[in-house]
């Protein structure tokens, strides 16, 4: 059973914001976050390293599933539970081999046929999107909209996690188009509220 939300901690964007990942993952936990993912697409292994570990230890005693972002190395490394691929990375198969079977491989999909790969193979969950247009990836796929979302429920029974410009405003009908859960990224900086509270909202939304 994966969480309806799942919030994923970006380097870049904590960087440009000046918000420092142990305060961020601090009031993930504080707001009841079971799901999370740390992605850093240009820090040196060392740093994604570093990053694990300040929120490994920010989560420590709580039923908290972490999933490291591209790299399935690191993943063992840090005694993450998991790691999330995207199509230029290792295949979801490979990424298996290295992290073993107890933990948890997650593919990004951008595509009806992406998802017909994706649900033959070996990922435990498959993430669609971008839903909605999103300022977070530079060179971000393509919108698949609502109906790209009710596609791919059709195509696979493995849980789907929706991402890309999702926001407390349109979190239920996301999951009403046959999402299991969203990936909130820029979505947790409201202007004025904590982190912690709109973490809570969205886990209020979905009850």
């Amino acid at each position: 059973m994966i969480s309806r939300f799942y919030p994923i901690v970006d380097a870049g964007v904590l960087a440009r914001r000046r918000v420092g990942v142990a305060d961020f993952a601090r009031e993930l936990r504080a707001a009841g976050v079971t799901l999370v993912q740390y992605r850093d697409k240009d820090g040196s292994p060392q740093d994604v390293l570093r990053a694990a570990a300040v929120i490994r230890e920010a989560f420590a005693g709580a039923d908290c599933r972490l999933i490291l972002n591209d790299r399935a190395d690191l993943t063992v490394l840090a005694g993450w539970d998991g790691v999330h691929v995207g199509q230029d990375d290792l295949s979801p198969a490979d990424a298996r081999r290295v992290v073993g079977a107890s933990r948890w491989v997650g593919t990004s999909t951008h595509s009806d046929e992406q998802v017909r790969v994706a649900d033959a193979g070996c990922a435990d969950y498959v993430a669609v999107g971008p839903v909605f247009a999103t300022g977070t990836k530079l060179d971000a796929e393509p919108v698949i909209g609502l109906d790209g979302v009710r596609r791919a429920r059709a195509l696979t029974a493995k849980p789907i996690v929706a991402i890309g410009g999702i926001t407390r405003a349109n979190a239920a009908g996301v999951i009403a188009a046959g999402a299991d859960s969203v990936a909130v990224i820029s979505g947790l900086f409201v202007e004025g509220e904590t982190v912690q509270k709109v973490a809570e909202d969205f886990l209020r939304i979905f009850g």
